[in-house]
C-alpha cells in the first residue's frame, strides 16, 4: 500500500532527476570539456613488457612539468598535499571493492573508473608532497603507517549497502567540487595545476551520486528507508572536512591553500537543493552527532588500518618487485 507522496515520487522521479541533473550541467557547462582519453596501439609481436622502472610515470601527472622544472613543495604544502592525497586514495581503495559486486553492470564500470579518478588525483598529490622530502608517491602510500596518514574519518568509513556508499559520495564529490574549484586559483602552480585538472573529474562523480540520491530516495519505500538511514550514518563524519587548524591557516594567509570554513555554505547550499528534490533531510535530534574526527592529526577509526594492511600487503612482502 502506497501513500500519496509515494505516488507522486513514482510519477515524478524521472523529470525531478532529469532536472537536477539539467540545472548542474547548466550551471557548470564550462567545466564539461574532459578530453576524450587517447587509444593504446600495440603491434601483435609485442609482449607488454612493463617493468615499472622503465616507464616515465612521473610524466602522466598533473603539474608534473612544474616540478620537474625544479618547484618542490615547503614543508607546510606537502603536509597539505598529503591530507589531499590521502583522502583521495582511501576512498578510492574503499570504491574498487564495489567491482564485481554493483547492483548494476554499468555501476561496476562507474565506480571502477571513479576509483581510477581518484588514484590519479593521490598520486599528483603526494607526488608533490614527497618533493619535500625525497620520497615517491609509492613511497608515502605504501610505506606509511596508519598513524602516518592525514585523512579525514569520511573517506574511510567502509561501503556499507550501496545507498552507504552513494551517501558517502555525494558528501565527498560536493565537498571535493567546491575544494578544487578555488585551490585552481591557489598561488602554488602545482596545487593549481592538480586542482584544475581534478575539478573536472569530481564535477562527473558529484553527478552521479546526485542521480543515485534521487533515484534511491524517489524509487521503493524500501530504497528510500536505506537512503535516509545512509544519510543519518554518514552526515557526523561530514563536519571535520570544515575544520580550520593552523597549517590551512598559514597556507591561506599566503594563497596557498583554501580555508576549509569557507567551503562549507556553497557545499550546503548544494546538498540542500538535493534534498529538497529528493524530499530528505539532514539529520537532527539524537541522530545529529557530530564525530570527534583526528585523521589530519593522523587518530583514526577503527576501519582504516585493516584497509591499509591488504592495500599494502604486496609491496611490503616484495618490496622493490616489478612486473
Amino acid at each position: 500500500m502506497t501513500d500519496d507522496r509515494s505516488s507522486r515520487r513514482a510519477a515524478d522521479g524521472s523529470s525531478s532527476r532529469a532536472a537536477v541533473g539539467d540545472a548542474y550541467r547548466d550551471a557548470d557547462a564550462d567545466l564539461d570539456t574532459r578530453p576524450a582519453a587517447p587509444v593504446a596501439t600495440r603491434s601483435p609481436d609485442e609482449h607488454g613488457d612493463v617493468t615499472v622502472d622503465r616507464v616515465a610515470l612521473a610524466e602522466e601527472l598533473a603539474g608534473a612539468g612544474i616540478t620537474s622544472a625544479g618547484h618542490q613543495a615547503t614543508s607546510d604544502a606537502a603536509e597539505y598535499a598529503m591530507r589531499l592525497g590521502d583522502d583521495a586514495l582511501v576512498l578510492a581503495q574503499w570504491l574498487g571493492m564495489w567491482i564485481s559486486r554493483a547492483p548494476e553492470l554499468e555501476e561496476d564500470v562507474a565506480l571502477g573508473n571513479i576509483a581510477l579518478d581518484l588514484i590519479g588525483h593521490a598520486r599528483s598529490l603526494l607526488h608533490y608532497a614527497g618533493t619535500a622530502t625525497g620520497r615517491s608517491e609509492d613511497d608515502l602510500a605504501y610505506w606509511r603507517d596508519e598513524p602516518e596518514w592525514r585523512n579525514a574519518w569520511l573517506f574511510e568509513q567502509p561501503n556499507g549497502d550501496f545507498a552507504h556508499t552513494i551517501a558517502r559520495q555525494l558528501a565527498a564529490s560536493v565537498y571535493w567540487f567546491e575544494l578544487y574549484d578555488a585551490l585552481a586559483r591557489s598561488t602554488d602552480p602545482t596545487l593549481a595545476a592538480i586542482a584544475a585538472k581534478s575539478v573536472k573529474e569530481v564535477d562527473y562523480h558529484r553527478d552521479h551520486a546526485v542521480q543515485w540520491v534521487l533515484r534511491l530516495a524517489g524509487g521503493t519505500d524500501e530504497s528510500r528507508r536505506r537512503m535516509i538511514l545512509a544519510i543519518t550514518d554518514t552526515w557526523p563524519y561530514v563536519d571535520e572536512l570544515f575544520v580550520d587548524d593552523e597549517l590551512v591557516e598559514r597556507l591561506a594567509a599566503e594563497g596557498v591553500a583554501v580555508l576549509p570554513s569557507t567551503l562549507r555554505p556553497a557545499f550546503e547550499a548544494a546538498i540542500d537543493a538535493v534534498f529538497a528534490e529528493a524530499e530528505l533531510e539532514r539529520p537532527t535530534g539524537r541522530t545529529a552527532f557530530i564525530a570527534s574526527g583526528g585523521g589530519r592529526q593522523g587518530r583514526h577509526t577503527e576501519h582504516l588500518g585493516p584497509l591499509l594492511a591488504e592495500m599494502q600487503v604486496l609491496a611490503r612482502q616484495h618490496p622493490g618487485a616489478s612486473w
